[in-house]
């Protein structure tokens, strides 16, 4: 899905990307990319949200698998209001890798189902898969989306400061269009529409008269814009980089300019 969320962001400018303190919105394309990405990505406060969630007991016909286009019977409080379900397992979970708190979990994504009946066991569905579906797989609610349309960055924003900790989906090196995963929330200030630097710490060099470790300075390396926020998690897109960005490089609120 994070070459689905690229191809879809490369079609939009990259200066309308950019949200000034004036609050100049993010373009058309880019908000679609940002709420496809969000339909597959998830990040859960506790791990009670999935291991209370509504689960998938069995495929048609008893099979323990299922795949899309086949119909999946689960057990749980299911909604018959709502239309559409994600199916989720559980994935990583995210720790401070400076205090070692618990942060969240990331709930991957196996597909969607649509509700079809109710009864002792709930049928439903499979509309789309990423893998095949368990026995066990949880089934939650969709995500409320965020107001992308009306997405602008905070004038008044305290100083915060943290780590880049994964990359949905990842790879090792981060660039412009990226999706990644922040260790601070809304509990520490951080809101959607916040604009970020990124700053990677200067490498340790060897001078090569006095044979003494140098540090080299700490280098402004790109910008981050804030666009899902959860209690102790964030996720943000890389807008500009003037280098590869990559996991444990920091960041901290951008100052802004009159």
């Amino acid at each position: 899905m994070r070459k689905s969320l690229l191809v879809l962001l490369l079609w939009a400018p990259f200066a309308m990307a950019l949200l000034p303190p004036s609050g100049q919105r993010l373009d058309p394309a880019t908000q679609q990319a940002i709420q496809r990405f969000l339909l597959h990505n998830r990040i859960l406060d506790s791990p009670q949200d999935l291991d209370n969630a509504p689960y998938i007991v069995a495929a048609d016909a008893g099979r323990v698998l299922g795949a899309s286009g086949e119909r999946v019977h689960a057990r749980g409080d299911l909604d018959p209001t709502q239309p559409s379900y994600g199916i989720f397992r559980r994935g990583k979970v995210y720790t401070d890798p400076q205090t070692q708190e618990w942060l969240g979990i990331n709930a991957d994504d196996i597909g969607t189902a649509r509700f079809m009946m109710a009864g002792d066991l709930t049928t439903l569905a499979v509309q789309r898969v990423t893998q095949e579906v368990r026995p066990g797989d949880r089934l939650l609610r969709n995500q409320p989306p965020v107001e992308l349309a009306n997405l602008e960055t905070p004038t008044a924003t305290p100083f915060i400061q943290g780590q880049i900790i994964d990359i949905p989906k990842g790879v090792s090196q981060i660039g412009v269009l990226d999706a990644v995963t922040l260790n601070r929330g809304r509990r520490d200030g951080l809101v959607e529409g916040h604009l970020l630097t990124v700053i990677k710490a200067g490498a340790s060099v060897r001078d090569v008269l006095t044979g003494a470790s140098v540090t080299l300075p700490d280098e402004r390396a790109g910008t981050l814009l804030v666009f899902r926020t959860y209690e102790k998690l964030s996720y943000g897109l890389v807008l500009s980089a003037s280098r590869s960005l990559a996991v444990m490089d920091r960041f901290e609120t951008a100052r802004q300019t009159q």
